[in-house]
């Protein structure tokens, strides 16, 4: 006697089972568990990276002259000597200061000066700010009571921009530190780069070349973006030492930072030409005001010079991905958003290209 055999239609499919489903499962929940770890540490991760492919040429040179070890442990230290102590005295300076100027709005002694003469001059606005400052300068509990709560607000502003300056600085030291790590291990590091983006990719060269733009678009932005910046800083903070601005650092530090977050620098440099126009005779007012207002505008003709030089991405794409990923993420987006349109650009350019017109409607469309 013979069993019949179901009759089969087609190709066996595979089936998930409960222990496929419960693989998965634990899977998503492990993934999930790490996420919910990691993502606090986000933005150093992203810094420390960002830092790491910065300062790796330096580390290169230095390695070839004192070993991998000693180059890590000396561009580690440095770059605390150098960026992070200047960062603590001038938050301490500012929480100094900050601490002060409430403890003087709170017992009504905060010493203000009499307004100049020429601010009465000044169209439209002159007079009333004139009499404003004058009745300030005269009577400035007064003042203080009347503007009671914008003067709370104001302090409460202060006390949380303090905080946010120390949090700031502790977040930039610990990503200062793991960059410093990743750059010890910096082979092992871009080995295991390139392998993932070739698994991503599918393609050897594809992922060398994607992990390679995204390494020359943080060096461009860098150099487009801060460099620039402090290149700008520089010219008019010169101008500012030369013709005795009272807190010219700070005033020049103000312009670095406008400058690397894509703010002309006009905004500030103008209403310092007007100042010193107020406060100082003519003629050194004039040329004060001549190279200020050139140091000014110096940011429209370097950054087509710097930024994404040397890219096979066009200056635009890297421009919008710098603004963008700025007003999205704040300076993080700096250096994040023209990556990913550097690379979305590749990908789309390398997928174009690949695309062939169809012969019949070539035939259709003969060129004319």
């Amino acid at each position: 006697m013979t069993i019949a055999s179901p009759p089969i239609d087609g190709p066996s499919r595979p089936r998930f089972g409960i222990l496929q489903v419960m693989q998965l499962s634990l899977l998503a929940l492990l993934v999930f568990a790490c996420a919910r770890v990691v993502l606090p540490f986000a933005s150093i991760l992203a810094w420390s990276v960002i830092l790491a492919v910065l300062l790796y040429p330096l580390h290169l040179w230095l390695a070839g002259r004192i070993g991998n070890t000693w180059s890590a442990w000396l561009i580690g230290i440095a770059g605390v000597v150098l960026a992070v102590a200047p960062m603590v005295l001038l938050t301490a300076s500012l929480s100094s200061a900050i601490s002060g100027l409430i403890a003087d709005l709170q017992n009504h002694t905060l010493p203000l000066p009499p307004p100049p003469a020429g601010l009465a001059e000044v169209p439209v606005v002159g007079a009333r700010m004139f009499e404003a400052w004058a009745s300030a300068a005269v009577n400035l509990p007064a003042t203080l009571a009347e503007h009671r709560s914008a003067v709370r607000s104001f302090t409460a502003s202060l006390v949380a921009f303090a905080g946010k300056m120390a949090t700031a600085e502790l977040a930039f030291i610990l990503s200062f530190v793991i960059g410093t790590i990743l750059i010890a291990y910096g082979g092992s590091v871009t080995s295991f780069s390139r392998r993932l983006a070739q698994i991503l990719t599918r393609s050897a060269d594809q992922g060398s070349r994607l992990v390679a733009l995204t390494v020359s678009t943080i060096r461009g932005v860098a150099l487009g973006v801060v460099g620039v910046a402090a290149i700008q800083a520089a010219l008019l903070g010169a101008g500012f030492f030369l013709i005795g601005l009272p807190g010219a650092i700070l005033v020049t530090l103000v312009v670095f930072l406008l400058g690397i977050v894509q703010v002309p620098a006009v905004i500030v440099s103008l209403p310092v030409i007007a100042y010193v126009f107020l406060k100082e005779p003519l003629t050194p007012a004039l040329i004060f005001g001549a190279w200020t207002f050139v140091a000014g505008l110096s940011d429209n003709f370097l950054k087509p010079l710097l930024l994404g030089r040397g890219l096979e991405v066009p200056m635009p794409v890297i421009l919008i991905g710098v603004i963008g990923g700025m007003i999205a993420d704040g300076l993080l987006g700096l250096f994040v958003g023209p990556v990913l349109l550097a690379v979305a650009y590749v990908l789309f350019m390398d997928w174009f290209r690949q695309q062939q017109v169809p012969p019949a409607l070539v035939a259709n469309n003969p060129p004319s």
